[in-house]
């Protein structure tokens, strides 16, 4: 079967997966209104292409905190990539380097930070972080993650509680005995009190800029007020995220939210956008309403369950050649001529 788009790595993966293994990487909550509204949103933005621009070279490279990348699509932090793929997280990140964009690895991977390190030497990593109960675990794995040269700190703010996704109770979903929290190891046990703190505050950030050096990256935000305060609290990165969909049903899509947000922050830092990501043309939208770059999470699971490491790099592939025709047909050589000036929200 030809692989030509987003949605044949989705069938594939849903015909092949384990049924609990699926239902946990589609999973949103409640009835998945917000998992929904994050890709149909995209549909109710529409181009305003311009014409006989001279699209003969085309540059689509871009700058995530100074560092380039090869295209503004990188792999967002999901867990458990081991329910997807053998090599878990460890062909996530040797996917990553080969096309020369970063990686997020979840504080929930069934790969070490140091296998992750060790099997994309010099790859460019993040490490996303949701603050322990036992804050000694926290600053452990932050202090790990700088000894191994992963170059920022992405901070998850929505979830001081799970969200409740219904097929997951179902399932009575658990990670299989074999497979581990590899980061998280003594710490706690996956199916028992959830281990994450939900007394965490603003303040927080500069406790955890005591711990490191590394550019803080916010994840989780979805209005101007928090936006505003991520930036007076001097994080460097904004991920605008609904979490997939799957914390709080009925927040607004992210390429809503992002609007909003990138106005509220006025050039200080820098936005990015996860949720919804399915062509290259919605990663020509979100950079047109002033995302930097965008994060794919559930299509890398699909391009894993495909055939790993090779699946993923095709995933990649594809956004990237879409993105780069969806520009050209717009009429943008280079990423620095993509703006607002771009789209229009259609009347309803």
């Amino acid at each position: 079967m030809a692989m030509v788009c987003l949605s044949d790595f989705e069938a594939y993966a849903k015909k092949y997966l384990p049924k609990i293994a699926w239902d946990f990487f589609a999973a949103g909550a409640d009835d998945c209104s917000t998992r929904d509204e994050n890709i149909l949103a995209y549909k109710r933005i529409h181009f305003r292409p311009r014409m006989l621009r001279d699209v003969s070279m085309m540059d689509i490279r871009t700058k995530l905190l100074g560092t380039e990348i090869s295209f503004p699509v990188g792999i967002a932090p999901t867990g458990f990539h081991q329910l997807a793929w053998p090599d878990g997280e460890k062909s996530t990140a040797r996917a990553a380097k080969a096309m020369n964009t970063c990686y997020i690895a979840s504080t929930y991977s069934t790969c070490t930070l140091e296998e992750i390190s060790a099997a994309a030497p010099g790859g460019l990593h993040w490490f996303q972080l949701y603050i322990h109960r036992n804050r000694a675990v926290s600053q452990q794995l932050v202090q790990r993650a700088e000894a191994l040269g992963f170059q920022g700190l992405v901070l998850t703010a929505d979830l001081p509680y799970s969200g409740k996704r219904r097929d997951d109770i179902r399932n009575g979903f658990c990670l299989p005995p074999h497979m581990k929290l590899k980061n998280l190891e003594g710490a706690f046990e996956v199916c028992k009190m959830s281990p994450l703190d939900p007394s965490v505050t603003w303040n927080d950030i500069y406790w955890l800029q005591s711990l490191t050096h590394l550019p803080i990256i916010i994840k989780g935000i979805l209005t101007k007020e928090d936006a505003e305060l991520a930036v007076r609290h001097g994080v460097q990165g904004i991920i605008v995220s609904n979490h997939g969909g799957r914390q709080l049903d009925g927040g607004p899509a992210t390429i809503d939210a992002l609007v909003e947000v990138v106005e509220a922050v006025q050039g200080k830092v820098e936005v990015y956008l996860d949720g919804g990501i399915r062509k290259g043309s919605d990663v020509l939208k979100a950079l047109a309403l002033g995302a930097k770059c965008v994060f794919i999470g559930r299509p890398a699971l699909w391009g894993l369950a495909y055939k790993g490491e090779e699946g993923l790099q095709d995933v990649l592939r594809i956004l990237r050649d879409e993105f780069c025709l969806s520009m050209a047909l717009a009429g943008c050589a280079s990423v620095s001529e993509i703006g607002r000036h771009l789209v229009q929200f259609s009347k309803l």
